[in-house]
């Protein structure tokens, strides 16, 4: 079993990378225990925990560094630096990201992803231990490439998954499983598809760690953080891998709606049609308590770390910073002793 940890997703909108040192130090002393840094369309997921790393003792992960978008030995040389900033405290996370991202934005090709992810898992291991590494897999092939800087020590590969597949190499192969944008009650059918692929996989399924970034609205309950949080999910459940993600979740029928209207280029019917339970359930909201309740209950369904994602509706940058600010403390694990 794994003590529950309470984390933060980095970096924090609005604030710059040199800004999230005293950040980060702050975190820290209220009781957050992790950073994990994601990547989109801003900047990059190493540098964001190489400033943590450096200002603080916390663990620091990457949800995710992707695994077409950087070559395997750029991605072990990119792992092995972060790892050597925060020995004994970097988790790597890895996954397949989505279409948009891989064809759209890096001209390649989204193609197996869970056998992409399964190699890269396998040739990450053999390149952080310092191996010369000659690999031949479906997806790519490495000739001899071995890091002049291995890691210290055996950096624990977590693996990003939505569906079976993925979540099947996450248990038969990963040391921990990341998960998103799920309820709840999600999780528990998630979970137990990575404890069952372990456990025929003859590994100990208790030593998976599952970790989740949480979607967190910190804005005060009303029409403007409804408008916001609607949007949120429309931009993500749209994306193919989402829809059938949630299609395998069940959601199928109450979604249909707004898939429907996205198709037909009806942006503000789709947001209208998502269903306020679908709301509630994938996305944390309400006061500073009814958040943190709804936090608790991922992590009674079989969360670990949860890493919250902190969003909010304010457009003006100094109230942007100064909401995210205080519901970082309202929440924070200190706030509760």
């Amino acid at each position: 079993m794994f003590k529950k940890r309470w984390a933060l997703s980095v970096p924090f909108d609005g604030f710059t990378n040199l800004e999230h040192v005293e950040l980060a130090q702050e975190l820290e002393g209220l009781g957050y225990t992790d950073a994990w840094s994601f990547e989109v369309d801003g900047i990059d997921v190493f540098s964001p925990l190489a400033v943590v790393a450096l200002s603080t003792k916390m663990r620091v992960g990457t949800a995710i560094a992707n695994v077409y978008t950087r070559g395997p030995a750029t991605l072990a040389q990119s792992a092995a630096g972060i790892a050597e900033i925060a020995p004994g405290r970097f988790e790597l996370g890895i996954g397949s990201g989505s279409q948009p991202i891989v064809e759209q934005w890096n001209n390649l090709k989204f193609d197996r992803p869970a056998t992409r992810v399964r190699e890269m898992v396998q040739f990450l291991r053999r390149a952080l231990a310092g191996e010369r590494v000659v690999f031949d897999g479906k997806t790519f092939s490495v000739d001899g490439f071995r890091l002049s800087r291995p890691a210290s020590y055996e950096v624990p590969i977590h693996v990003a998954a939505l569906r079976e597949g993925m979540l099947r190499v996450a248990g038969e192969v990963g040391d921990g499983c990341i998960v998103n944008w799920l309820s709840a009650e999600d999780v528990k059918k998630s979970v137990k598809v990575v404890r069952d692929a372990a456990s025929a996989a003859g590994r100990d399924p208790a030593k998976i760690e599952i970790t989740a970034r949480l979607m967190v609205n910190i804005d005060p309950p009303g029409p403007e953080a409804d408008i916001v949080m609607r949007r949120g999910i429309n931009a993500y459940l749209n994306v193919p891998v989402y829809a059938d993600f949630h299609r395998w979740l069940g959601r199928g029928e109450a979604l249909q709606p707004m898939w429907d209207a996205w198709e037909a280029g009806d942006r503000r019917g789709a947001v209208a049609a998502i269903p306020a339970k679908v709301v509630d359930d994938l996305i944390v909201g309400g006061t500073a308590e009814e958040r943190r309740q709804h936090i608790l209950r991922y992590m009674d369904a079989g969360i670990d770390t949860a890493f919250l994602s902190l969003f909010t509706a304010e457009t003006d940058p100094q109230r942007r910073k100064d909401r995210i600010m205080q519901a970082m403390r309202e929440m924070a694990p200190s706030a509760y002793k």
